[in-house]
């Protein structure tokens, strides 16, 4: 079994990715050093040398060798803990596929569209992307009530796997809420869903790990900044 000595997250405190895997490291009860990288500027040496391919946050070192990606993260340390704590994965091989098979919807189709909310221009325009935010949304409500099997979470009776890549996202769910005037996560549409998030934000591991909105948009005020000064200065 893996030691908590020498472990290393090079993240930031308002990604949802790095959120990820402080919450799988807080499920594990592995304790770690958090270095906060101020990805949106100019990146750190250290950051740039332990993932040279992506150059982007989060990385996991550990025993001084990189882990890169947040779901692979996660993967990474319900194995090399496998002591401490509930698992993450399900044990089951098809229930472990599924989990893999939605998280992976998540991070490449749902949280992109969602993503378009910030840059939609327009009433209709706008209509179009909750229309398509909503539609993964139902998607989901249908995942959930096939993975939770009646349970509290995903993961059955605590958070687990699909939890940690769903959830994450929820403080920039309600960014996107804000800004766009609407709300998309909706007890009326996905009652099931919608319970499931408000257990999830009050779940003790969870807590102090998910940002409140105002946060998030403090930070993204941050890194509109920044890159209007980059553009800018590369206009000059």
């Amino acid at each position: 079994m893996a030691t908590s000595a020498g472990v290393q997250l090079l993240g930031s405190r308002a990604s949802p990715f790095s959120n990820r895997v402080q919450l799988a490291l807080k499920l594990k009860f592995v304790e770690y050093e958090f270095v906060e990288e101020v990805f949106y500027a100019n990146k750190s040496e250290r950051l740039l040398n332990a993932n040279p391919v992506y150059q982007k946050i989060p990385v996991l070192i550990h025993d001084e060798k990189p882990v890169c990606e947040s779901l692979v993260i996660v993967e990474y340390i319900d194995e090399a803990w496998t002591g401490n704590g509930p698992s993450i994965l399900p044990s089951d091989p098809y229930e472990r596929a599924i989990a893999r098979f939605w998280a992976g919807y998540i991070d490449n189709k749902w949280f992109p569209t969602m993503k378009e909310l910030q840059t939609a221009s327009g009433d209709e325009a706008k209509a179009i992307v909750v229309g398509k935010v909503n539609e993964g949304f139902a998607l989901l409500e249908e995942a959930f009530v096939k993975c939770s099997k009646g349970k509290a979470f995903f993961g059955g009776d605590d958070v687990g796997y699909l939890d940690i890549a769903l959830g994450c996202y929820l403080g920039w769910v309600k960014v996107a809420e804000i800004i766009g005037g609407v709300k998309l996560l909706d007890e009326s549409r996905t009652p099931g869903l919608a319970g499931w998030a408000e257990r999830f934000l009050s779940h003790d591991a969870v807590k102090d790990i998910i940002p409140e909105a105002p946060k998030l948009l403090e930070f993204m005020g941050k890194v509109q900044a920044a890159r209007a000064a980059a553009a800018n200065t590369a206009a000059d």
